[in-house]
This record gives C-alpha cells, sequence and structure tokens, in this order.
C-alpha cells in the first residue's frame, strides 16, 4: 500500500445559482493578462448545453482523455507515436472559435466622439489583433439557454436519448436546467501530464496538485488535447501552456482558493483524501461499469491504523492526516456517497467531485372534471377548471426521484458512466434528507414513510442531520480543511528512481526523451 495525499473538491450542485462570481475572482488574479484573455480557468455552464469550449465533452472531436485497448489504457488522441504524426498539424486541438475570440469596446468613441445626430456606439474589437469584429460566442454565451436548439439540443450528454425523452425534458424551456462549475480535477491519473513531452506538467507530491513548468514547457499542446475536460489552455503571448493551479500560495498559507472563498453560494468543500497510488493504474484499466467503485475503493479511511502507519511510512504529517480525518469531502465522497466525478469513463481518476442536483420541488397540474361542471362558473373558467387541478400536497410536492425534471439517463451521462442505478440511490439521498429535515422542522409528513426512505438509503437521523449540516450551516472552517504546508517531507512524485514510475502516467512508462 502506497499510501498519498490528495487535495480533492466538492461541488454541490443544488446550492449552484450561476452566479459567475467564481469566475471572475479566478480571472482577475490569474488570467487577466495579455494572451491569457480568453482563458477561464474557473468557468460556470448551463446543463444541458455544449460548454465551453464547444462540445468538450465529445471526444470523438477532441480525443481526450484516455481509452483501454486489449485490457491497457492508452491515451486517446495523444502520446508519443500520435504526437509525431501530429506534430505540425493537431486536428484534434480546439481553435478559438471553440472558445471564442476574446474583445473589448472602444470606449473613447463614446468619449472623443463629436457631436452628432445619431448615438454613439462602441465598437468591439479584438483583443488579439485589435480590428473591429461582431461578437459570436462568449465564455457563458448560452447562459441560461436550456431549451435552445443552438446549444441545449446539441448537448453530447443526449447521445442515449431518445428524441421522444428529449422533448418531454424541454417543454418545460428553461425550467429544466442547472448550472455546473468546472475547474482543473487534479485528476489522480491526469491525462496531460502523461501526453507532455517535455515532461514540464507533474503531480506535486504533497497534495497532488498538478502544475505546469513555466520554463520547460515547450508548447507542444499535447496537453490541450489530452485533457478531456479542457481545463489546459495556451497562452499565445508567452508561447506556454497554462491551467488552473488551485490557488496553491493561499493554500499554502492557510487560505482557500479564490473561487472558492468567493462562492456567493457556499457550494465548495474542499479537503484532504488519502489514497493507495499503488491502484492507479489497475483502476484506470477498469471495466466501465466499475470504474467509479474502483475509484472509491483507492480512497483510503484515514481512521484506520494500517493507513495511517502506511501514510506516516510515507512522510505524510501528522497535520495532513488529522486533515484527512476532519475533510469535508471524505464525508460527501466516501462516508456518505453523495459526490460523483465527472465523466469517470474519461479514465483520468479526477479529484473533484459533484452532489447531482435534486432540483426544486413542483406542484403538479392535473384534469378536474368535478370542478369543471359547477354551474356557478363562466365557460372560461370553466374550461380552464377542466384543463387543470394544482396539487399542492406533501404527498405530490416532493414526487419521486424517477420522476424528477432533469432525467436520470442525462445526469448518469454526467455523472455516473451511465450507471442509472447510482444515479438513483444518489438522488434518493438527497431526498431522504430533504424529507427528514421537513419532518423536523414542520412535521407534516408520514413519520414511517421518512423512516423508510432513511432506511433505503442506509442513512440514520443522525447521519441526515450531518449531511444538512455539512449541506446547508456549515461555517468556513467545516467547507475548507486545509493542511499545513510540509514541503520538506514531500513526496516528489516527478523523480523516476529504482521502480518508481513517477507522475508521467502511462502515456510515458519510461522515463522520456527531452522533446519528441
Amino acid at each position: 500500500m502506497d499510501v498519498r495525499s490528495q487535495i480533492s473538491m466538492v461541488f454541490h450542485l443544488d446550492k449552484c445559482i450561476g452566479c459567475h462570481t467564481c469566475s471572475i475572482a479566478c480571472k482577475n488574479i490569474w488570467t487577466d493578462r495579455k494572451g491569457a484573455e480568453y482563458m477561464w480557468w474557473n468557468n460556470v455552464e448551463t446543463k444541458p448545453g455544449t460548454g465551453y469550449p464547444t462540445k468538450w465533452e465529445n471526444q470523438e472531436i477532441y480525443k481526450g482523455g484516455w481509452e483501454k485497448k486489449m485490457g491497457k489504457v492508452r491515451l486517446k488522441g495523444a502520446g508519443k507515436a500520435k504526437g509525431l504524426l501530429n506534430i505540425f498539424h493537431n486536428p484534434h486541438l480546439p481553435v478559438i472559435d471553440d472558445y471564442y475570440e476574446p474583445f473589448t469596446y472602444k470606449y473613447l468613441n463614446l468619449i472623443e466622439s463629436p457631436q452628432a445626430e445619431t448615438q454613439v456606439t462602441a465598437r468591439p474589437v479584438s483583443m488579439i489583433t485589435g480590428k473591429p469584429i461582431d461578437i459570436k460566442m462568449g465564455p457563458n454565451w448560452d447562459d441560461d439557454l436550456s431549451g435552445t436548439p443552438d446549444y441545449a439540443r446539441n448537448d453530447p450528454n443526449f447521445k442515449n436519448l431518445s428524441a421522444g425523452e428529449q422533448e418531454a425534458m424541454f417543454q418545460l424551456e428553461r425550467m429544466a436546467m442547472f448550472y455546473l462549475p468546472r475547474i482543473c480535477n487534479h485528476c489522480l491519473n491526469p491525462a496531460c501530464v502523461g501526453s507532455c513531452p517535455s515532461r514540464a506538467i507533474y503531480k506535486r507530491g504533497e497534495d497532488g496538485i498538478v502544475l505546469i513548468n513555466q520554463k520547460v514547457c515547450r508548447a507542444w499542446r499535447m496537453c490541450v488535447t489530452a485533457c478531456p475536460y479542457k481545463k489546459s489552455y495556451y497562452n499565445w503571448g508567452t508561447g506556454k501552456s497554462e491551467k488552473c493551479i488551485l490557488c496553491y500560495p493561499r493554500l499554502e498559507s492557510g487560505h482557500a482558493p479564490a473561487c472558492m472563498h468567493s462562492c456567493v453560494g457556499r457550494i465548495r468543500y474542499l479537503g484532504v483524501m488519502l489514497y493507495d497510488a499503488n491502484q492507479i493504474e489497475t483502476v484506470a484499466a477498469a471495466d466501465d461499469e466499475d470504474l467509479i467503485k474502483r475509484q472509491m475503493d483507492m480512497i483510503l479511511d484515514p481512521f484506520d491504523p494500517k493507513v495511517i502507519a502506511s501514510a506516516k511510512k510515507n512522510g505524510i504529517a501528522d497535520s495532513t492526516i488529522k486533515a484527512a480525518q476532519n475533510s469535508p469531502t471524505y464525508k460527501f465522497v466516501k462516508e456518505w456517497g453523495m459526490a460523483l466525478p465527472l465523466h469517470p469513463e474519461f479514465r483520468t481518476m479526477p479529484m473533484l467531485f459533484y452532489v447531482p442536483p435534486l432540483l426544486p420541488v413542483m406542484a403538479s397540474l392535473s384534469s378536474n372534471d368535478v370542478e369543471a361542471q359547477k354551474d356557478t362558473l363562466n365557460p372560461i373558467s370553466k374550461f380552464w377548471a377542466r384543463a387543470t387541478k394544482y396539487d399542492a400536497s406533501m404527498e405530490n410536492i416532493f414526487g419521486t426521484v424517477d420522476d424528477a425534471r432533469m432525467p436520470l439517463k442525462y445526469l448518469a451521462n454526467l455523472f455516473s458512466n451511465g450507471d442509472e442505478d447510482l444515479m438513483k440511490i444518489t438522488l434518493k439521498k438527497l431526498m431522504a434528507v430533504r424529507l427528514h429535515r421537513r419532518d423536523v422542522t414542520v412535521g407534516d409528513l408520514n413519520k414511517e414513510m421518512v423512516a423508510e426512505s432513511l432506511k433505503e438509503v442506509g442513512f440514520d437521523a443522525e447521519m441526515a442531520d450531518a449531511v444538512y449540516y455539512l449541506t446547508s450551516l456549515a461555517k468556513f472552517d467545516d467547507r475548507f480543511v486545509i493542511p499545513p504546508a510540509h514541503k520538506e517531507q514531500a513526496i516528489e512524485m516527478t523523480e523516476f528512481t529504482g521502480d518508481r514510475k513517477g507522475s508521467a502516467g502511462f502515456g510515458f512508462i519510461e522515463k522520456p526523451a527531452r522533446g519528441l
């Protein structure tokens, strides 16, 4: 057992309000400079939708992540041989139009314009060429546009939903939607690390944060192709690749990353999890239906004496082990089983997990012929009485998971590799907590039904209250459990010593040459 520590994150999607405060905080600190105008290390997408860059989830286009062939895992669109073939022209790289051409406005037109009979405008100009452009795309261009033919209906996650299922969902138009905030997942098996010919990308031994050494980077841009989440970017000003660094200077001083600290909805959690690095290769090569289970099995119990002994043997500090024991991410991911990785089929083993959206409850409308027979109603009132009956009873307003506004199949395509049973039990846990808290605060539900819902998902009242506290009442120190920095005791995973394979991933098992 090779125990290592990894900073991990959980985003609670039921709490995200899509305000983009996280995106602006990150932009102002890290990418507000020449060559990085189009970069959004943190972005918030509307789902259903095509996202940023456009259709980033469709690996038939971008060839990102890993694929399993003949029992082994290989990079889908990068690596030694494929890198040589695409060295001068890489057809799998997103182009600027897949993101958007960054723009600003000629505000001086408004200030310096002479008197005129027509209204003066500030023309949009490209921040790359400086020439006037017509704005056609932006980082959150499809914000709140669920149901539109250009965005929502072209979502790659509809691949196995029938036309009827899609149309039934879109009948609600903008009602069937949720927000999906994204940052670099700082994966356990990062494809960007495995793809880099220059070995410029590495995982920090002390916390698993994935970084790009700007002095070593030679702008091959294989990392842009290899990352299936498209969270590695090319800076056209410096000629280097860049990505989210999880605000590691802030973490080292005990502060939460900027996107998390500024989050209005308090949807973000950060903590340490311990995992067995010896399992990375076998888990990455697991069968599709076992990927999530095997990844969860990798995550170790920080209270287990054997795990603690092995962690100390590897140089993991006592303070880091204590942080892992108090980690909110461990609770959501492993203890409660309520958070899932985004697109586990990419086989990168992301360490950003999502609590899927249960979405707000709704009353229903149904026919009411009895009401329509009343003689006191005029013809118009009779028509509406016959057409609809507003049912806001407790049994109906909470509904069932199967009748959720967002189809189980769609959510399963996002978070559970198509496993609808896993998605259903996850949503049932959320529903059980909701029912329990309704019973505690209002007391208008059938208590046997509430107890049965908790029992079905393996919860008791104490556990449901703990979930409720961490979801709704948690203080800052409960949501962000940041271990003190111990660089002097770090396990440097980038060194090739003895039989250690280092952190280059499975694209370069042997030590790669400098450049192609």
